[in-house]
C-alpha cells in the first residue's frame, strides 16, 4: 500500500503522460486512458487463464493486454512495439509502458521491433500471439500477417477494423490519405472475408470470429455521431466497423 505521498507521486507522473490504454496501477490509481481496455476483454473473448503459455503482443503500446496476460498466468510474455514507441504518434511514446511496467512489478519482456522484422530468430515463437488494432495500419496486410504466423506456434488473436461490408467476397479498401478517421496512420479494411482468406494463407487452420461487425443499423447511427462531433466521413463510416478473431495452426 502506497502511502499518501508516493501515491500523489505516481498520480502526478500518470498525468504527465497521453495514455491509450486504461490501466489499473493499484492503489486507486486508473490511467486515463482513451481506450476503455477492460472492456474489450469479453469482446475479444480473452481467456480466462495463459497458464503456463507463452504469448506475443504485437503493437503493445502501454502494455495492458501484455500485463493482462502475465496476470492471467503466462510464463513468458514479450511485448513489442515500434511506431509507437519511437514517437510515429506525436502525443504518444513509451512513457506509459515504462510507467506502467515499473508500478505493476511486471517481469514482462520487451522489444523494439517492427511488425515486418518479426521472425523466429529475432523474437522467437509463441503459444499464444496478440495482434490487436494493428492490421489496419499495415500498408503490405498479407506480409504482415505471413510474419505474424511465422512466430505463432498455437493461437492468434487479432481484432482489426474491417470494411468493404457490403461484399461477401474478400475485398480490401486502400486508404492513400486520411479519409477514414481523419487519420493517416490508417492503411486498409479488410472485409471479414479476406481476413479469414488471409489468415488461411499464412497458414492458419481454424479461424473463429469472435466479435462481428454490427449491423448496418447500428453503423448508421454510429457514423452520424463521428460525423457530428468529429467530423468523420458519414458514407465512410457505414461500411466501417471491427472484428475479433481467434485463429489457430
Amino acid at each position: 500500500m502506497l502511502s499518501d505521498h508516493d501515491k500523489q507521486q505516481l498520480i502526478d507522473q500518470v498525468d504527465a503522460i497521453n495514455w491509450y490504454h486504461s490501466i489499473d496501477l493499484g492503489n486507486g490509481v486508473v490511467t486515463k486512458g482513451i481506450d476503455n481496455s477492460a472492456n474489450k476483454l469479453s469482446r475479444l473473448k480473452f481467456p480466462e487463464s495463459f497458464d503456463g503459455l507463452s504469448v506475443l503482443d504485437i503493437g503493445a503500446w502501454d502494455g495492458f493486454f501484455s500485463f493482462e496476460a502475465e496476470r492471467r498466468g503466462a510464463s513468458r510474455v514479450l511485448s513489442t512495439d515500434s511506431f509507437i514507441w519511437n514517437g510515429g504518434a506525436q502525443w504518444a511514446g513509451k512513457a506509459g509502458y515504462d510507467l506502467a511496467k515499473k508500478t505493476l512489478g511486471s517481469k514482462v519482456e520487451e522489444k523494439n521491433i517492427d511488425v515486418l522484422d518479426l521472425s523466429p530468430e529475432e523474437v522467437g515463437e509463441f503459444d499464444v500471439t496478440f495482434f490487436l488494432g494493428v492490421l489496419y495500419h499495415m500498408k503490405h496486410p498479407l506480409l504482415a500477417l505471413e510474419r505474424v504466423s511465422s512466430v505463432t506456434k498455437k493461437m492468434l488473436i487479432l481484432e482489426t477494423a474491417v470494411d468493404a461490408l457490403w461484399s461477401r467476397r474478400p475485398a480490401m479498401a486502400f486508404y492513400p490519405g486520411s479519409e477514414v478517421g481523419c487519420d493517416p496512420t490508417n492503411w486498409c479494411g479488410p472485409n471479414p472475408a479476406a481476413v479469414i482468406g488471409m489468415l488461411k494463407v499464412v497458414g492458419f487452420k481454424r479461424i473463429e470470429i469472435v466479435a462481428s461487425s454490427r449491423n448496418i443499423f447500428w453503423r448508421i447511427l454510429k457514423s452520424a455521431y463521428h460525423k457530428l462531433k468529429k467530423g468523420h466521413s458519414f458514407w465512410q463510416g457505414i461500411h466501417y466497423d471491427r472484428i475479433a478473431i481467434h485463429a489457430y495452426k
